[in-house]
């Protein structure tokens, strides 16, 4: 892992309004914490993870106070998150906008991993930092945890019809002198302190009951711009190429591996040797890129079953029901009753 870590610049966006709020000068604290305005207005350009870790003590300390980080979180904007905040925003539910976190969280920062875990009558989040090679320190300091967590309920509250809040949250670090006593406040639940990992967790059916703003169509194009957005980040990243490349030819039919290499300028040979390399196959990713955009089109009642079936490179609609029901153990049509889709 590399010692440099990053975060979009997109958090400034709730972080000025902060400091607006807060009536901290922005230009002149920025300039203090030694992060350029010129970041601010630069919608993919990347800030130092320790820089920004730094500005929020900053203006703590400032204040002589603890809780900048919610009002950072309180400030939410979609474009915090680039296009992924969109794309989270015309999700189906709460449940497919965090898994959309979970699966471009890159996008935002390569501070962390997120991970979420399903589970009947609960889902828990469960963010995990990554660690300074040579020192073994958190990237994340406990106020940009507090931030991220906040932010991913904040968000939540916005989107839901419901008055949203976490069934509990976990911390792993001491409430020394009560110093983060305001995070209940803004939860609303219970907050547990010297826990083996940073978590929260929410009522399943909750985060899987429709949103009123979601919209398959818009999703799949923020999602087309994420990918593309994931490879200029990492070039070396051929798992995510080859993805893009699927994803763009399925609609003329069902790409090979050599139709693949050939579009992305790659010997055969060499396409297979770097798949190896990332331990990926070729017809998983084609079966995994199918099913994904599969279940997202038959969500979309205008588009009749045959029409799906085309769209994910079936020629023929007996293969894609065959297809579809090893993806699910329905045939697409029961699927769509099944979800009251039809």
């Amino acid at each position: 892992m590399t010692d440099y870590f990053s975060v979009l610049s997109g958090w400034l966006i709730p972080i000025k309004r902060a400091m607006d709020e807060w009536g901290i000068d922005f230009n002149s604290v920025l300039a203090d914490c030694g992060i350029k305005t010129s970041d601010f207005k630069v919608p993919e350009s990347r800030i130092s993870a320790e820089r920004v870790s730094q500005l929020i003590e900053y203006c703590n300390h400032l204040k002589k106070r603890h809780d900048f980080a919610i009002t950072v979180a309180e400030n939410f904007h979609p474009g915090t998150f680039h296009t992924l905040g969109y794309a989270m925003m015309a999700s189906n539910n709460l449940y497919d906008a965090f898994k959309r976190i979970e699966r471009y969280k890159k996008v935002v920062s390569n501070t962390c991993s997120i991970k979420i875990e399903e589970g009947p009558k609960v889902c828990k989040l469960v963010l995990t930092p990554f660690l300074y090679e040579s020192t073994n320190r958190p990237v994340l300091s406990q106020n940009s945890i507090i931030i991220f967590i906040a932010t991913l309920v904040k968000f939540a509250r916005e989107c839901s019809s419901h008055n949203f809040k976490p069934q509990e949250v976990n911390l792993n670090w001491s409430n020394t002198g009560d110093t983060f006593q305001f995070l209940g406040d803004f939860f609303d639940c219970l907050v547990n302190f010297d826990q083996d990992e940073i978590s929260f967790s929410c009522n399943t059916t909750i985060l899987k009951e429709p949103l009123l703003g979601g919209n398959p169509l818009i999703t799949q194009s923020h999602e087309k711009m994420l990918n593309e957005f994931l490879s200029r980040l990492d070039k070396n990243d051929v798992v995510q190429i080859v993805k893009n490349s699927i994803h763009d030819m399925l609609p003329l039919g069902t790409p090979t591996q050599t139709d693949i290499a050939k579009q992305i300028g790659m010997s055969l040979r060499n396409l297979q040797r770097k798949l190896s390399e990332q331990d990926a196959c070729y017809r998983d990713l084609l079966e995994e890129t199918r099913k994904k955009l599969a279940l997202e089109y038959i969500t979309q009642s205008h588009l009749s079953l045959s029409e799906v079936g085309y769209l994910v490179g079936f020629a023929n609609i007996g293969n894609f029901n065959r297809a579809f029901k090893r993806w699910t153990n329905f045939a697409p049509g029961e699927y769509r009753k099944d979800k009251h889709l039809a």
